[in-house]
């Protein structure tokens, strides 16, 4: 009968072992959990589903440029409390908090580098500084990327990113968009191209400004773009909107946007759009 008998087990206790955070990620398409280095490797694109997360600002830059050719301007320019906003917190002690997260200034990075041995000004938002929000620092940022356009009659690339416009400085930064605008304004009566490129999200009053007025407007996959967000335009409209709605893909079908890029190949097919589109004047040329 001893062969039949309950088995006896022995208890060992297993010591779980500490696993290292920030190793994982998991895709909010399908839900496939992905090893952070293979993300970063793929400019943060899952490889199987093609959902773009976003990316620092100075790692697209770096995806972008020519090696070694960025020269980062506009460094000293940074956003002041005119309005002595004052909320949960007080605007000082948010863009601090905000400085010391990102390790940046304010929300736009902008320079001028090389693009296949071309030169471009170029002005990238990271949305990881209080939501890319437009303020007038980033304003200024971006009508300088803009007027260096003009003045060095080379191509403008601007990578919006946006919630919109920052309420800590109230009508300042509803300025920005018409100084942004206008700025483009003499960029385009100079017949100099300019490219604009929209991530995820890109949204009210960036989208209703110089992110809607490029001569070229690129989108990445899937990327959220608009001025109001759904809820407050159905509640304007009493009307249910179609699926889809303001994607870049339902946007492509409309015309607003013209090109939808993998970010993996934002870099040759922006090359291949400055060829067509920009001669370098003859001095630049014979240098």
């Amino acid at each position: 009968m001893a062969l039949f008998g309950k088995p006896q087990y022995s208890t060992v206790t297993v010591k779980k072992k500490d696993i290292p955070k920030d190793l994982w990620t998991k895709c909010p398409k399908t839900g496939e959990i992905i090893y952070n280095r293979v993300l970063k490797e793929n400019l943060m694109v899952v490889p199987s589903s093609g959902y773009h997360f976003p990316i620092k600002a100075r790692v697209r830059i770096d995806s972008m440029l020519d090696e070694g050719t960025f020269e980062e301007m506009d460094t000293e320019v940074s956003s002041l409390d005119p309005l002595e906003f004052n909320a949960t917190s007080s605007y000082p002690e948010k863009l601090k908090a905000n400085q010391a997260k990102t390790k940046e200034t304010d929300t736009v990075i902008s320079g001028v580098g090389q693009m296949g041995g071309l030169p471009v000004s170029i002005a990238v938002m990271d949305f990881r500084f209080m939501a890319a929000s437009l303020g007038s620092a980033a304003g200024e940022k971006l009508t300088r990327a803009i007027e260096r356009g003009v003045d060095q009659k080379i191509p403008v690339i601007i990578v919006s990113a946006s919630g919109g416009a920052r309420m800590q400085e109230g009508i300042l930064s509803l300025m920005q968009l018409a100084k942004t605008s206008a700025a483009l304004a003499r960029l385009s009566q100079a017949k100099i191209p300019y490219f604009s490129i929209l991530t995820n999200p890109t949204m009210a009053g960036v989208m209703a400004s110089y992110a809607s007025l490029g001569d070229v407007i690129i989108a990445e996959p899937e990327a959220l773009i608009g001025f109001a967000g759904p809820r407050v335009i159905k509640e304007t409209t009493q009307q249910d909107l179609p699926d889809g709605f303001q994607t870049s893909e339902f946007l492509l079908e409309r015309g607003l946007v013209d090109l939808i890029i993998h970010r993996g190949e934002m870099r040759d097919r922006v090359i291949n759009l400055l060829k067509a589109l920009y001669r370098a004047p003859k001095a630049a040329r014979a240098s």
